[in-house]
């Protein structure tokens, strides 16, 4: 599943970032492999508002479209 995919309220676990692109970028976000992060809104076909720790971070849809995510068990 992919983080474009999740609803609100979701707890995901980030599993792999496919491009290098969008590596970079979800890195300036604070955002890699194994970080969890929480759906706080949701627009669709906009952005992804998520929280982690105690920051919340606005993803673009098409940014959203290469995070692979694992939901938090």
């Amino acid at each position: 599943m992919t983080l474009d995919m999740i609803s609100k309220d979701q707890e995901v676990i980030i599993k792999s970032i496919k491009s290098k692109t969008a590596r970079v970028y979800a890195l300036r976000f604070g955002i890699n492999e194994g970080s969890k992060v929480k759906c706080v809104a949701k627009i669709n076909n906009g952005p992804i508002i998520l929280r982690k720790n105690h920051q919340e971070i606005a993803i673009g849809n098409g940014l959203a479209k290469q995070i692979e995510v694992e939901t938090q068990k």
